[in-house]
Formats: structure tokens, sequence, C-alpha cells
């Protein structure tokens, strides 16, 4: 066993690296949100990246959400970004992918009060956010890219944006008092390589545009990680069930 398992866990590595990788890719360019009167837009590549994060680990994380990130960026005309993108995706999936599994030992009673502060965090982010720079009238973008997808003008009401933070709260808040305590956690994780992937991209749109320029992208990328960590958090609840039915079925 010692001569062939490290060849069939590298191999499993290898097989899960790319097809994470594709995931992301994907993700990312199958939906495309744009707002005119910011110039502005998200895309669903970080929910994939959280997902592969918290799944498979740092490692995957980091390989996937970096690659991924970085080839969407070259197939959609984005080249500029894909060298920052690489390092700046990768970095984050890292962090997702370690913190998340190094859950601290704590108390019961602080857990749940993590994990509250945890989610009434994440329902504002992604409620306000939503609110202020993705409502009103907005282009919504299906497809992987010119010539191939479908661009539609849609109107995206205040309200929706309240109810889904008001969603995600509740559902963060559920999922630590009768699923998982540690799910605050989780959302700190997110939240923490998100802030990383805010900074970073900071950082690279002030060496090429400047930091005015760079901060009117701030509240972009916050969108992203918002609408990322309310996807990711459900998916791979569901992911992680249906995949140990699969371990225990015959």
């Amino acid at each position: 066993m010692g001569g062939w398992w490290p060849q069939v866990r590298r191999s499993v590595l290898v097989a899960s690296t790319a097809v994470f990788t594709a995931l992301v890719c994907v993700a990312t360019m199958m939906f495309v949100l744009y707002v005119p009167a910011t110039e502005g837009y998200f895309n669903l590549g970080e929910t994939m990246v959280y997902t592969t994060a918290i799944l498979m680990g740092p490692c995957v994380g980091a390989l996937a959400g970096g690659l991924g990130s970085a080839l969407a960026d070259l197939l959609l005309g984005f080249s500029v970004y894909a060298p920052a993108t690489l390092v700046i995706k990768g970095i984050e999936g890292l962090a997702v992918g370690f913190l998340a599994r190094r859950s601290p030992k704590i108390r019961p009673s602080a857990w749940k009060g993590l994990t509250a502060g945890s989610a009434l965090l994440a329902g504002s982010l992604l409620g306000s956010i939503g609110a202020h720079y993705y409502s009103g009238d907005v282009s919504i973008t299906l497809g992987p890219g010119e010539g191939a997808s479908i661009t539609v003008a849609a109107h995206v009401p205040v309200a929706l944006w309240v109810f889904l933070g008001v969603a995600v709260a509740v559902l963060v808040m559920a999922l630590g008092a009768y699923l998982k305590p540690e799910a605050g956690w989780l959302v700190l994780s997110v939240l923490a390589g998100g802030a990383l992937m805010v900074l970073g991209y900071f950082a690279y749109e002030s060496f090429l545009y400047g930091p005015l320029a760079a901060l009117a992208e701030v509240p972009v990328n916050v969108g992203q990680v918002s609408v990322g960590l309310a996807v990711a958090l459900p998916l791979t609840r569901a992911l992680k069930r249906r995949l140990r039915g699969l371990a225990l079925s015959p």
C-alpha cells in the first residue's frame, strides 16, 4: 500500500484540481451583472472559489481559485487582470480553505454568539451593498462571452436585496443552531478570504488606474464576496451530505 497509495492520492488531487478549476472558470464566465450607473459588475466566480476551498481544502482552493479565475479573465478579454487574478484569487482560496479547517475550540455558548454576529455581518453586507449598488435598472449577461451570450435589461428592486440579506442572516443562524455550531467560523473564514481579495484588487487597480478609480470598485468586489458567501454555505452543506450518501451507498 505504501508504494501505490501516494500515487493514487496525487492522481485524485490533480483530477480534483482540474474539475474545480473548470467549475470556477465556468461560474465566473456564465453570469455577469453590469450596472451602467457605476460601471461595476459582479460574477458568480466567488461562489465556486469558496465552495472549492471549504470542500477540498487550501491547496485545491488556491489552485482552482487562481487558475480558474485567471482563465476566465483571459477568455472574457480582461487579460490585463489575469496575472493579478491568478495571485489574488489563489490567496483567497488558500485563506478560506486554511481557516475553514482550523475551527477554534470554544464553548457552545461562544459558538452561538460568534454565529449570530457573523450572520448579522453577512446579512448586512449583502443587503446594504446590493441595495446601494446593484438595484435599479441593470443589464444581466448570461453566457461565456461575446457572440455566445445573452444580455437582458432588468429592474432590481431594493426590497429584493433587503430580503436576501435577511434570508442569509437567518440561514447562517439556522445552520449554527440546528445543524453545525461552527457555521459562524465558516462565515468568518469566507469574509477573511474575501477581504484579502478586495484589498488585493484595490492595490492592483490603484497601480493601474490610481486610488480613486480603484476605490470605486471596492463595493463591487464586496458585493461578490457577499453573494459568494450566500451561495457557498448552503451549497457546501448540500454537497457534503450528497458525497457522504454516495460513500455509504453499496
